[in-house]
């Protein structure tokens, strides 16, 4: 009798509400997240984290794999979903669940499992920026198979919040001139990435947008921003090196190896 495989299931803890923008294009961050790190035949569940919607204690075990969304609130905030969270997060560290945070994500679960994060020094990091990867410390299921991936990857940023220390056991495996902690992990079953390998241009500039018609940034740093997308990537749709973030996140989070070179997206938008 042949064994029945079973179906992966990962959960999206999403930390951000749907912005009208992302709501119309896509349907949701729900349904970006999945194009970015979902495969055919998995099972993804969303969590509204942000209006205290947790998955269960009792349910945890299901899941193969745990991924936090950026949002705009501060990951060293008080407010109590946020303390849920990372409650949440220092439980799933002790189950040694995967988990894979994005931006507020990666700072978030530095805090709940004993990092220091806060504003940034140097402030706002929004744009295209150049990643430096520490190959060496990366684990070898992640970029064994990916001889030909460059030691500086190119990673849509928008933040101005940042990792200032790591937890006990961390190894920071990137770094940029503008951010000292871009990427984190520990063992096997942490992953934190400052930058968003889900965002595509056009989710970038809405954002941007947004921000200059709510005063946090001047109009002209958000053309400047813009800037570094349009002279390195002209008339495109992605960064330059998504496939290979993707790779990444997708390996770690299936703990097996995928072919970074014939990446597709997976196209459910």
């Amino acid at each position: 009798m042949k064994e029945e495989i079973r179906q992966k299931r990962f959960a999206l803890l999403l930390a951000a509400k749907d912005s009208d923008y992302v709501k119309k294009v896509y349907g949701g961050y729900f349904n970006v997240f999945v194009a970015t790190f979902g495969e055919p035949g998995e099972s993804w569940d969303l969590y509204r984290v942000v209006e205290g919607d947790f998955p269960d204690l009792d349910h945890l075990d299901d899941y193969d794999g745990f991924v936090v969304s950026g949002s705009p609130y501060d990951a060293y905030g008080n407010d109590y979903w946020i303390l849920q969270l990372c409650l949440l997060l220092q439980t799933l560290d002790t189950m040694h669940k995967k988990v894979l945070g994005i931006c507020f994500g990666h700072q978030v679960l530095c805090r709940a499992l004993g990092g220091k994060v806060g504003r940034a020094l140097s402030g706002w990091d929004i744009g295209l920026r150049e990643i430096t990867l520490m190959k060496d410390l990366l684990p070898s299921d992640i970029l064994e198979d990916v001889d030909e991936i460059p030691p500086a990857l190119s990673l849509i940023e928008c933040h101005q919040d940042e990792v200032w220390e790591v937890p006990t056991g961390a190894e920071v495996v990137a770094f940029s001139n503008k951010t000292g902690v871009e990427m984190f992990i520990i063992s096997d079953h942490i992953l934190g990435i400052q930058g968003h390998p889900e965002y595509t241009m056009d989710i970038l500039y809405n954002l941007i947008d947004r921000l200059v018609d709510n005063n946090s940034i001047e109009q002209s740093f958000a053309e400047e921003a813009k800037s570094t997308f349009e002279n390195s990537a002209p008339d495109r749709k992605y960064a330059p090196d998504r496939k290979y973030w993707e790779h990444i996140c997708k390996s770690f989070l299936k703990g097996r190896l995928i072919d970074a070179s014939s990446q597709e997206t997976l196209n459910i938008l």
